[in-house]
């Protein structure tokens, strides 16, 4: 098994809850360079998991690692290396593509422009749109814009691809794979699609009632 230094993220002996919803006992270790993803139910856990990362004050038990380090206590510091494509993501309303990364960059020191415009040309996406009047699939498309901006390690996706259009979805991964091919960055996602999990990640793991199956070779599901 990865020791805990060489992993991108780990998990170990994580119980949590938020609201409603339970982890128990959730342990894992991600290798770089690869697409993860946790399928489950709506209430399975998937996205208190995903809150458990993301949310400087979440209430856990246990330890996660980015990179070998504890994310307690170095929060702020760690997230300069983590993206976010999830509903969840908060950024200003009222403000354009343009006008919300120029007033978050303070808080990535990696933050790079001309990365941001390349990957927003990419996706046709138009800096000057109003973030409230964007679809669902345009607010995905600017967030990993904005994820690729700043030079993220781990990028972590909360159904990123539902409602999806179809054809932007054969795109979206080989952004991802591309990334990944570039930067030996990591990929953690979660969704209900069975078919794009065979055919588009390279692990996965079935969460149920707050708890985390072992991660297996998605080419591997479905066949006896």
């Amino acid at each position: 098994m990865t020791e805990i230094k060489d992993s991108v993220l780990a998990f170990e002996g994580v119980n949590g809850k938020n609201r409603k919803f339970r982890l128990k006992n959730v342990n894992f270790r991600m290798e770089p360079g690869y697409i993860y993803c946790i399928i489950g139910e709506n209430g399975a856990g998937k996205t208190t998991l995903m809150r458990c990362i993301m949310d400087e004050y979440a209430r856990y038990k246990g330890n996660i690692y980015f990179e070998g380090t504890d994310i307690r206590g170095r929060h702020s510091e760690l997230m300069e290396h983590i993206g976010v494509v999830s509903e969840d993501n908060v950024f200003f309303e009222d403000r354009t593509c343009i006008q919300n990364v120029n007033m978050l960059k303070m808080l990535y020191k990696n933050l790079d422009m001309d990365r941001f415009e390349a990957i927003m040309k990419k996706m046709n996406m138009q800096e000057g749109m109003t973030y409230k009047k964007m679809s669902r699939g345009e607010k995905v498309k600017f967030q990993l814009a904005f994820a690729f901006s700043h030079g993220s390690r781990l990028y972590l996706m909360d159904e990123a691809t539902a409602g999806m259009d179809p054809v932007f979805r054969i795109d979206f991964f080989d952004i991802l794979r591309t990334l990944i091919r570039d930067e030996m960055c990591t990929v953690l996602m979660t969704t209900h699609n069975t078919d794009e999990i065979r055919k588009q990640t390279d692990y996965y793991a079935v969460m149920d009632n707050g708890q985390l199956g072992e991660f297996r070779e998605s080419s591997s599901m479905g066949k006896a």
